[in-house]
């Protein structure tokens, strides 16, 4: 009985957070679509969200390119397809690993920054001063990170793509001499417009995750210091789990029936 018990539980809280969420979501949307925006909020939240997260994306993305270009170059020379390494560097740095690793990498960072700033501001009573005002947090809270992070996350994955990409031609072409020529021939014949419009399309739902679950975690913070560290730390681990399962309904919905 105990186990069927935190079993009703556990199916109770997931339909209450996904209700929550996809409530905030839609009264955030609201706002956007009557285009009740708050501008200047939302190009500070463009650069203290997207533009500080530059450096590391960067830093992720070339390390990352680089360690999966050595690993296929040694592999592709070993067997004489040395000419491939750059469509297989360029095919899944465009697909998955730049949407991917630059959303999580910006979950960690951007997600916990939203939960503890909203979360310290209910902890103060600040959002009852604006409620008591007439004014709706969602508009004046969410929706600037929200614009923001839909603009700049999709920025950070173009960066992303470029600098893993070349840090994955400057090793194949240090590490088993293939040419920047035939690298980035490679690359071209292999990915196409379309394919870099589907992994941008990916980074927009990202954006929206990362927004929505920092700012959802912030607003239900409870129990003042120790219930805005937990509601941090549940922004990111729920923001990565959900980027993970999103992006391979996306895959599977975008790419699933490319040949």
């Amino acid at each position: 009985m105990k186990m069927l018990e935190d079993f009703g539980k556990g199916t109770t809280q997931f339909f209450e957070y996904a209700g929550g969420l996809t409530e905030l979501g839609g009264e955030s949307l609201s706002f956007i679509g009557k285009l009740k925006i708050r501008v200047t909020e939302t190009i500070k939240q463009c650069y203290l969200l997207g533009l500080q997260s530059l450096i590391i994306v960067i830093l992720t993305s070339l390390f990352t390119g680089m360690v999966f270009s050595l690993e296929s170059a040694q592999q592709a020379v070993s067997y004489g397809f040395g000419n491939l390494v750059g469509s297989a560097v360029a095919y899944t740095s465009a697909r998955e690993l730049g949407p991917m690793l630059s959303a999580v990498v910006v979950a960690g960072r951007v997600g916990a920054a939203i939960a503890a700033e909203i979360g310290s501001m209910v902890v103060t009573e600040q959002i009852e001063a604006l409620q008591s005002l007439g004014l709706a947090p969602a508009r004046f809270l969410v929706v600037p990170r929200l614009l923001a992070l839909i603009i700049m996350l999709p920025l950070l994955a173009v960066f992303a793509d470029v600098v893993s990409i070349g840090g994955g031609a400057w090793i194949a072409n240090t590490y088993a001499h293939i040419s920047y020529d035939s690298f980035m021939s490679s690359a071209r014949q292999t990915v196409g417009f379309q394919d870099i419009l589907k992994g941008l399309s990916k980074s927009v739902v990202f954006g929206i995750i990362i927004a929505l679950v920092g700012a959802y975690q912030g607003l239900g913070t409870r129990g003042g210091a120790a219930g805005v560290g937990k509601a941090t730390t549940g922004a990111v681990v729920i923001s990565i789990i959900l980027i993970f399962v999103s992006n391979f309904i996306l895959s599977y919905i975008l790419f699933g029936n490319s040949h």
